[in-house]
């Protein structure tokens, strides 16, 4: 019984730890021929990023047409300073993962940000809706220091598309509102996940909902974005 017990412990440490173990073998890549060639965009990459020694060059963001092409390297945050959003709106994009965890171990997320303000800045605060090809999606931020609206892992939801497999397209249509009362995160045309405005608008997490709005990817991804657009309510 006392051997089971252990090797049952063991087992569940195991499960636990190894996950963190392969986020934490998975540095970011240096991107060849890396920067943003888009007129008018900037970004910033994660101050975890900046501390291991990494640039805003070591990932690439390109323009073909109507559709973005982004290749991470570090995890990275684009905008054009001129989109802005007020009042009640929605800034909506579809974004196709073509080869799923084409440049990574596990599932990666990427998505849509919006109340963008000091961007470029240590003190820079947005809150941001990004999706997996594996079926889940997280509701994060930063304001300055990073927050997380549902959980370390996120959450798995039906809407959420789920690539057929390593290698496979996987594409998401992702859409963040600002309502007066209200924000919501939506996924290929469903409420995934919404929230109060006082539990987002808030000491530690975004000075308002009005601000600068654009697009959000983790480390180690390839990804295309088209039809990135701001609607008012």
């Amino acid at each position: 019984m006392g051997l089971v017990y252990t090797s049952m412990l063991a087992l569940s440490f195991c499960m636990f730890v190894a996950p963190a173990l392969n986020a934490q073998d998975d540095a970011s890549r240096i991107v060849a021929g890396g920067g943003i060639s888009v007129p008018q965009w900037t970004g910033k990459i994660d101050a975890n990023e900046e501390r291991a020694g990494r640039t805003l060059n070591d990932a690439k963001l390109t323009k073909s047409g109507d559709t973005f092409q982004v290749t991470t390297g570090p995890a990275v945050t684009y905008w054009n300073p001129a989109n802005k959003a007020t009042g009640d709106y929605t800034v909506k994009a579809t974004f196709t993962e073509p080869k799923y965890m084409n440049l990574n171990s596990h599932p990666h997320p990427y998505g849509i940000f919006i109340g963008g303000n000091e961007m470029g800045t240590a003190a820079q605060s947005y809150l941001y809706c990004a999706a997996y090809g594996n079926g889940r999606f997280i509701v994060r931020g930063f304001g300055p220091s990073a927050f997380q609206m549902n959980g370390f892992a996120g959450e798995a939801n039906p809407a959420v598309h789920k690539a057929a497999g390593v290698g496979q397209p996987v594409t998401q249509e992702i859409a963040l509102s600002a309502k007066k009362d209200r924000v919501e995160c939506s996924i290929n045309g469903t409420v995934v996940a919404g929230y109060n405005k006082p539990a987002i608008v808030t000491a530690g997490k975004l000075r308002s909902t009005d601000g600068i709005y654009g697009i959000r990817f983790a480390h180690n991804t390839e990804v295309t974005v088209t039809g990135l657009s701001l609607l008012k309510n």
